[in-house]
């Protein structure tokens, strides 16, 4: 058992994970989509640097008939352009502008091919270094435009290739037979690429979209379920202290009858100013035995009754200061609840006789282990409790359903001599 075993507070902590408001929840819903870009980005980055450096190493060995005022400017612009690119495709807010500029780029190269190689005679093979660079230029499409431009990239890049090249040759057929190889290659390897890239986009949003639905499932489940705890929490409130004041305010026969009435009126006051706390108004805080004893005091003083709370702990184990087990504070504050409770049932319908209360750890509980019991018991004539009605929530809200909360058991023992509640939890 955790800590905090309380329901609700695994369901708070839960909550904060949930996206919150519109813009939020449309950020977590590209969570999975964002992820597959930003590898996508990455892979590209490194797979066109490694291209890039064959185009270099072929440009440096062969101009391709590019004049040579031209030569030196036009690697800087294309290969400078090239090596930012796979720079910034490391860095997710400049991937897409980086690919961008280069796809861009490449397209004004070719278009400007003719001018730059004029004067040049030019030959069908080998391949001139700016065909080892046009599945780069159609991978930084796809990484930088929307589909439509990507599909525009991959098809149109590679024919005006072809149409350049063929131009260039005077459309002599040696030249045909070179893009015969060239132009379908640079096509097949472009759109695998751009296939890859939809479908693994596609499966991205697909999970998102899943996940979305997944989460505002679970969304609507976690406010039913606060929803359904409130309503518990108000139906105990509305026991433990509205109608259990009414009631004695009714009953009061007598001056101590009376200052009880006044008290539990007082203190259904402050239980409904505090419904918004989880603990309906104890203070929030992990105690040791000594400390959840003095809570029991102080909530049956609120009360008007002096309740003396007895506490035992095996030898050898502290019941108080920094070296003793400490309560969770969840724990504590349900164990005071239902305590009081039980108190308060004794007092009103067993007119205190015999009433104490003793606060200990449960026997055969390893000495490492967080644990607690609770004992209230009382003198009085008894109650069948097959017999107590259902909607009578002292019993079943404010004391059975408030210690199962916590994952704790609680048990009465009822009979001619008197009422036994006892309370116990204890660490997993």
């Amino acid at each position: 058992m955790s800590a905090e075993p309380q329901p609700a507070v695994h369901l708070d902590r839960a909550w904060g994970h949930i996206p919150q408001g519109r813009f939020v929840a449309a950020s977590q819903g590209t969570f999975t989509r964002r992820r597959i870009e930003r590898i996508t980005a990455i892979a590209a980055g490194v797979g066109c640097f490694v291209l890039g450096i064959q185009a270099f190493l072929i440009a440096l060995s062969n101009s391709a008939g590019v004049q040579e005022q031209w030569e030196i400017p036009l690697l800087v612009v294309i290969f400078g352009s090239l090596v930012a690119m796979c720079v910034l495709c490391f860095f997710r807010t400049t991937a897409r502008v980086a690919t961008g500029v280069f796809a861009i780029v490449f397209i004004l190269l070719l278009a400007l091919w003719p001018v730059l190689t004029a004067g040049s005679t030019p030959t069908a093979t080998p391949e001139p270094w700016p065909w080892f660079l046009i599945n780069v230029a159609t991978m930084a499409a796809v990484i930088a435009f929307p589909l439509p431009l990507q599909l525009a990239w991959t098809i149109g890049t590679p024919l005006l290739y072809g149409v350049v090249r063929l131009a260039q040759g005077g459309f002599e057929p040696a030249f045909w037979m070179s893009m015969v190889f060239e132009v379908p290659y640079s096509l097949i390897l472009g759109s695998l690429l751009l296939t890859l890239a939809t479908i693994f986009r596609r499966m991205a949003s697909g999970v998102d979209s899943e996940r979305q639905v997944a989460v505002s499932g679970y969304a609507q489940a976690a406010e039913a379920q606060a929803a359904q705890e409130e309503r518990v929490a108000v139906s105990a409130l509305m026991h433990d202290s509205v109608l259990a004041a009414l009631i004695a305010a009714e009953r009061a026969d007598s001056p101590r009858a009376r200052s009880l009435a006044v008290s539990m009126a007082r203190e259904a006051l402050e239980g409904l100013a505090d419904t918004s706390t989880p603990t309906g108004g104890i203070e929030l805080k992990p105690m040791s035995l000594k400390g959840l004893a003095r809570g029991i005091r102080a909530a049956m003083a609120d009360l008007g009754v002096r309740l003396e709370v007895d506490v035992q702990t095996p030898p050898g184990i502290a019941d108080d200061g920094p070296e003793a087990h400490r309560i969770p504070a969840s724990v504590a504050a349900a164990m005071i609840r239902a305590a009081t409770q039980a108190a308060a049932n004794a007092v009103q319908h067993a007119d205190a006789v015999g009433l104490q209360a003793r606060v200990g750890r449960p026997d055969g509980v390893p000495a490492a282990a967080a644990a607690v019991v609770v004992v209230v018991s009382d003198a009085g004539p008894g109650f069948d409790i097959d017999a107590v009605p259902d909607d009578r929530l002292g019993i079943s809200a404010s004391i059975l359903a408030r210690i199962a909360a916590i994952d704790g058991t609680a048990t009465i023992d009822s009979g001619p001599r008197g009422t036994t509640v006892t309370l116990r939890w204890e660490e997993a």
